[in-house]
């Protein structure tokens, strides 16, 4: 199985890194993906996404080794950004091939809920001039702890 992870401050080609995925042979039936937006809801201006480098990529990873244990999977892209992101730009891109439909969405979401809630990035709002720490919502450590049962 293939997997590219990818943590950048610039935009990605979707197309490209679907293309990319595809190539991974014949026996690839499904790729699922998830695209993720920066939402301007109650006046947001920015989002500032910040990491840890040396953490972030090889905490993905482990939880991508996680998915392949779990689903017989064929790819998977991750593509993470950070820095500052206007409303409407694209944040992240979660792709997972497999044979079968099944698998690719399950995976596909799991990674996603994971990437929400445990993933090591720290995000500040800007609202009106004044920044503050983003903070973590119940609804979606609850969608993360589906997956622990």
């Amino acid at each position: 199985m293939s997997a590219t992870i990818k943590i950048q401050g610039e935009d990605f080609d979707i197309a490209a890194e679907l293309a990319a995925l595809a190539k991974g042979g014949a026996d690839i039936g499904a790729v699922a993906t998830f695209t993720g937006h920066v939402r301007a809801d109650d006046g947001l201006t920015a989002l500032v996404l910040e990491h840890y480098p040396a953490m972030t990529a090889r905490e993905i990873a482990r939880h991508v080794a996680e998915a392949q244990a779990r689903w017989p999977l064929r790819g998977v892209t991750i593509l993470h950004r950070v820095g500052r992101l206007a409303p409407g730009e694209r944040i992240v891109l979660v792709a997972v091939a497999a044979s079968h439909r099944g698998a690719a969405f399950e995976a596909c979401q799991f990674l996603m809920d994971y990437l929400k809630v445990h993933a090591p990035f720290w995000k500040q709002e800007e609202r009106g001039g004044v920044a503050r720490w983003v903070e973590a919502k119940p609804a979606d450590a609850d969608a993360a702890a589906r997956w622990r049962q």
